[in-house]
């Protein structure tokens, strides 16, 4: 495909720069990610360049950027976030450190005088999805204010006549409601209408397949049971043939509840060559004591290969002879840093350094590794992979590994007094205190690691309790998700902390809580409507020597971003009350935080 057919998508270190990728992929233009330091010959041969944005400062030292020549290209340029901000200091504007930080929803307000290609048949007022820290504070000559929002007077602000939009929220995310319509015209604007989808993917990534898996040398996939893996394995066989790709599928003794055998019935029904390999002892041996959440996600990818290379020698098969395959997203990847200015928000466990170092010598097959969910899902419908098994919710490679937090104890007594004064002047009736442990956030595209606010159960109203958690996540740096206690209307003047320790005996109590959740999920028909429900096992309680459990159901497309979902509360009810029946449970908490500022899983 020539370049001139393609539109460029400008990495900065985003979270969100191969989400962006996706998303005009989706809307029928290919794209084609780039660094920030390509010669501008090959800039100015594409047919428009997308900024992404990033989690440095473009005033400061260091800041990746574009020399001054680069915005003299007669192409479209559209710059989100850091990309809005760079194309704003480099053709004369100003930008600072904002003193009204934003993450998460706001409102953009269109100006109702000046009209813009970019924003043709948007509504005048519609939500978007904020993660900034800095500001432009003056435009450089000839762009205009088209649109503001309550904390971000240049929102919105274009040069009509050189087609240069910039623009401080993330329309590629699914909770930019009309961000799609945005990026729409941004595509008719370069003259793509139409011109990709995902049927071509498929066709080219056959033809790409057969290309990089030599004829004498076959595939064994790492199968977790989950909709990646399967959609690597039928794209996989449709490729190469089913009589060339084996899957493994290592327990590690941080499944769920009685999951591997059920998944080696369902995947047998698909005519999977599947070998299952039990390394739960060994992983429990390795584990035992850690609590680091990188630390833990190492191990458990180190291990994988472990199993892998073991699996392979009982099974006789000449290493030389076989590929590794992994069912690799693009989430997996740019979390982990994958990209020159990306942020490293957590490691997965097919990014550690013993699996990179094996990308790079080739030794590695990743079918999948350019699609976000949505998408793999999308492919799986093509390739016939049946609707159940499409609507499974998506479960971490590592398991039960990232929802037991064996975090140590920590405190935060100024973030506890602001948070509690912030709540005390938002509601009279609520109640707010902060578990003496930390967990994994990501912020301004950068990782966090913070405390967690829990509330009072003090009002019904879902609306009530997401402003309150918005606005400790965004006024309280040391905090970086919120919860509450359903049904628990006075808080503990201190919760108990008990060390959880990762071994069979904590993972089983964590399984039993897990498969009461499972289990109303499907009886009450809300499995569909909820993307994804870790529950997770934190060493908080109500009493010595017990725990609790955090409910974490979220609405997402492509795991990205995501709002936490809406339970009907008589449902939560029954969840919670199950729960608290199993000995050595406690206390209940229901996750009211939106990613970013926490991602999914709790780590």
């Amino acid at each position: 495909m020539k370049s001139d057919k393609k539109i460029a998508v400008i990495d900065f270190g985003s979270q969100y720069t191969h989400l962006l990728a996706s998303r005009v992929r989706r809307l029928g233009a290919y794209t084609e990610i780039l660094s920030n330091e390509e010669p501008l010959s090959v800039y100015s041969s594409y047919a428009g360049v997308i900024l992404s944005g990033g989690p440095a400062s473009v005033y400061e030292k260091g800041a990746p950027l574009l020399p001054r020549e680069f915005f003299q290209l007669q192409i479209p340029i559209l710059g989100i976030c850091y990309g809005h901000q760079l194309l704003m200091k480099t053709l004369g504007g100003e930008v600072v450190s904002s003193s009204s930080k934003e993450y998460g929803p706001a409102i953009l307000n269109l100006s109702s005088s000046k009209k813009s290609k970019l924003t043709e048949s948007v509504s005048s007022h519609s939500k978007v999805w904020m993660s900034h820290g800095d500001e432009v504070t003056k435009l450089p000559d000839g762009f205009e204010i088209m649109g503001d929002s309550d904390n971000c007077r240049y929102a919105f602000v274009s040069d009509e006549s050189k087609k240069y939009y910039g623009i401080q929220f993330h329309p590629e995310v699914t909770h930019s409601e009309e961000g799609e319509k945005l990026l729409k015209n941004f595509i008719r604007i370069c003259g793509l209408e139409n011109t990709w989808n995902l049927t071509s993917f498929l066709e080219r990534e056959i033809d790409l397949l057969r290309e990089k898996v030599p004829a004498d040398k076959n595939v064994f996939l790492l199968v977790s049971g989950g909709v990646d893996s399967s959609v690597a394995y039928l794209l996989l066989a449709k490729a190469l043939g089913k009589d060339r790709v084996k899957g493994l599928l290592v327990d590690t003794g941080f499944m769920r509840k009685n999951e591997v055998g059920g998944l080696k019935k369902n995947l047998d029904t698909l005519g999977f060559d599947l070998t299952v390999w039990d390394e739960s002892s060994e992983f429990y041996r390795l584990l035992a004591d850690k609590s680091e959440p990188e630390e833990k996600r190492k191990i458990v990818g180190d291990q994988f290969l472990e199993a892998q290379s073991k699996a392979i020698e009982s099974l006789g098969l000449n290493s030389e002879n076989w590929i590794l395959g992994q069912g690799t997203i693009y989430p997996d990847t740019i979390e982990s840093g994958g990209t020159k200015h990306s942020h490293k928000i957590k490691t997965h466990h097919n990014r550690v350094p013993a699996i990179q170092k094996l990308i790079e010598s080739g030794k590695i097959i990743e079918p999948i590794a350019e699609l976000y969910k949505d998408e793999v899902r999308m492919l799986g419908k093509l390739l016939g992979l049946p609707d159940p098994w499409i609507e499974r919710h998506p479960f971490p490679g590592p398991g039960l590994v990232v929802r037991m937090i064996a975090s140590k104890e920590t405190t935060d007594k100024k973030g506890a007094a602001e948070a509690l004064s912030l709540a005390k002047d938002f509601d009279p009736g609520a109640n707010v205190g902060v578990l003496p442990i930390q967990s994994v956030g990501v912020q301004g595209d950068q990782r966090s690691y913070a405390h967690c606010a829990v509330l009072n159960d003090f009002t019904k109203d879902w609306n009530h309790l997401e402003e309150l958690s918005i606005q400790i996540t965004n006024g309280i740096k040391a905090i970086n998700r919120v919860v509450f206690a359903p049904d628990l209307k006075v808080l503990p003047e201190s919760f108990f902390y008990n060390q959880i320790k990762m071994d069979k005996f904590h993972s089983d109590l964590l399984r039993d809580a897990d498969e009461i959740v499972t289990e109303h999920l499907y009886k009450e028909k809300i499995h569909t409507e909820i993307w994804q429900m870790p529950v997770v096992l934190v060493p908080v309680g109500l009493r010595p020597d017990s725990f609790g459990i955090v409910l974490r159901p979220v609405e997402s497309q492509e795991a990205m971003t995501a709002n936490f979902y809406r339970m009907d509360r008589g449902i939560l009810s029954r969840i919670t009350s199950e729960i608290l029946k199993i000995p050595g449970i406690s206390l209940v908490l229901y996750d009211l935080t939106h990613k970013p500022p926490g991602t999914i899983e709790w780590e």
